[in-house]
């Protein structure tokens, strides 16, 4: 295949971006920064682009069979559009030349809900603290997002997972499109195999599946210091 990737410079990005190329795609990597994408690969183009600017996303999708985006920026306290305006270019780049096939990375922290399993503390101290404090304005905008991907009319999958953090390997993870999973991460290695399983197949078209690790996460103040508080815009 020939696969499109948005954020491709990110974490969730370069996992992404190395699985895809091991499977033997072709992929054409989109970042404002090329200098410092550091993969190379015979079937890797890396092109300058921002998904903010509506020619450089139609260039970019042009001849591709599937775009994957893991679009993302740091929380912060101004308003953010990068993920609503960014998507609403794709889509219409996609729909310009006849790409089909999308899936994006949004968060279940869109739709919180209370989990039993983690207790009192977590559900009514520290989720209302990411969700409706620091992380206000990024989950603003994922809400747009959703809905500028739902009125598309593309073959799309809007995937949440909880909180990133990194580990070495895919692991055995939990998928569901129809019930709230319990547990409060994702690896990013878990979250680019699931994409890369989209970007190929029907799965989960028109549907909105949770992303969840079950082996291996980290401890929650140690997660939250160094992938929310400590990553400044």
């Amino acid at each position: 295949m020939k696969i499109a990737l948005f954020g491709a410079n990110g974490g969730t990005g370069r996992v992404l971006a190395a699985q895809a190329l091991q499977g033997g795609h072709q992929v054409t990597a989109v970042t404002r920064h090329p200098e410092t994408f550091d993969i190379s690969h015979e079937r890797l183009r890396v092109v300058a682009g921002d998904a903010r600017d509506a020619a450089s996303v139609s260039s970019a999708i042009a001849g591709q069979d599937a775009v994957l985006s893991t679009l993302g920026v740091p929380f912060g306290k101004e308003p953010i559009t990068l993920y609503s305006v960014g998507t609403a270019h794709i889509v219409a780049a996609m729909t310009e030349h006849g790409v089909r096939r999308l899936a994006c990375v949004s968060s279940s922290a869109i739709d919180p809900h209370d989990d039993p399993a983690e207790g009192w503390v977590f559900n009514h101290v520290l989720q209302p603290y990411v969700v409706n404090g620091i992380g206000k304005t990024t989950y603003d905008d994922m809400r747009r997002m959703e809905a500028v991907v739902a009125e598309s009319g593309l073959d799309w999958t809007i995937v949440r997972p909880s909180g990133l953090f990194g580990a070495p390997a895919v692991s055995d993870y939990r998928v569901s499109a129809t019930e709230h999973l319990s547990g409060r991460y994702t690896s990013r290695a878990d979250l680019a195999d699931f994409l890369f399983r989209l970007a190929g197949g029907s799965e989960f078209i028109g549907e909105r599946p949770e992303v969840r690790t079950t082996e291996g996460t980290p401890n929650f103040f140690a997660f939250m210091w160094r992938e929310t508080i400590r990553k400044k815009p």
